[in-house]
């Protein structure tokens, strides 16, 4: 049996009195598309990040291809692409200096042309990040999270404050990663439906739903991903925690 790109097991993460993640454990299938679905506090953010070394569980283990993203983080940083909510880079360096800079990480990264083709910025090249839209910047992340070619990528709220047009772009991107383990971090119930196998629901640190869109649609009876997640959550999708 093929084993998980990704193991979970039994994470519990806290902030002083705060559990941001409680007792969280899942499995990720070579190339599959995981969505990470809860309300804003939830613990999607934390999670996302624990997988990738970026917080230290205060229990349990992670594993990203049998390596652990504390213990074993060079060698991580090989076969992980990360695009986080907010892009902190160098503002005054143009958009080909920044995906140059991070190919450099690499031992085989995708060409620079191919990069910036992939989330449609060619054009943007010689642009400084200072200048860029909020939705070029957020392409220009996706960009450099998939230059080093990883085998697992995870896409924090991907096309958040996008235009339609930018969101279908990026769309056909994570349609294209056919070989790579996606998780996708959203609160776009139709993004979700049309790009992930799977899905995980989060609600104040737990696990409360797993599996397909429409396994999790059927499992509460309701007649779309939106209502099962108001069902399941008592709050809509991009709702606060702390609004019920």
């Amino acid at each position: 049996m093929t084993e998980p790109a990704v193991v979970v097991d039994a994470v519990r993460v806290t902030y002083r009195d705060a559990v941001a993640l409680d007792d969280v454990s899942l499995r990720v299938r070579p190339g599959e598309v995981l969505g990470v679905l809860g309300v804003n506090g939830a613990g999607k953010t934390t999670l996302v990040e624990t997988i990738a070394g970026l917080r230290r569980p205060d229990a349990g283990t992670v594993r990203v291809l049998g390596l652990d993203p504390v213990a074993q983080r060079r060698a991580v940083r090989r076969v992980l692409g990360v695009q986080l909510q907010e892009a902190r880079l160098h503002d005054a360096l143009t958009v080909g200096e920044l995906v140059d800079l991070h190919r450099a990480f690499h031992a085989d990264p995708r060409p620079a042309d191919e990069a910036l083709a992939m989330v449609e910025l060619t054009e943007r090249r010689d642009v400084r990040f200072e200048r860029l839209s909020g939705g070029q910047q957020q392409r220009l992340s996706v960009a450099l999270a998939l230059v080093g070619r990883p085998r697992v990528v995870v896409l924090d709220e991907l096309t958040t404050g996008l235009d339609p047009r930018a969101r279908r772009r990026l769309w056909a991107t994570v349609e294209s990663l056919t070989s790579e383990t996606v998780l996708l971090v959203s609160h776009a119930m139709d993004e979700v439906e049309r790009l992930c196998d799977r899905v995980v629901l989060l609600d104040a640190g737990r696990v409360v739903a797993e599996g397909s869109p429409a396994e999790v649609v059927d499992r509460v009876g309701a007649a779309s991903l939106d209502e099962a997640f108001l069902r399941l959550t008592g709050r809509a999708p991009g709702e606060d925690e702390d609004a019920a």
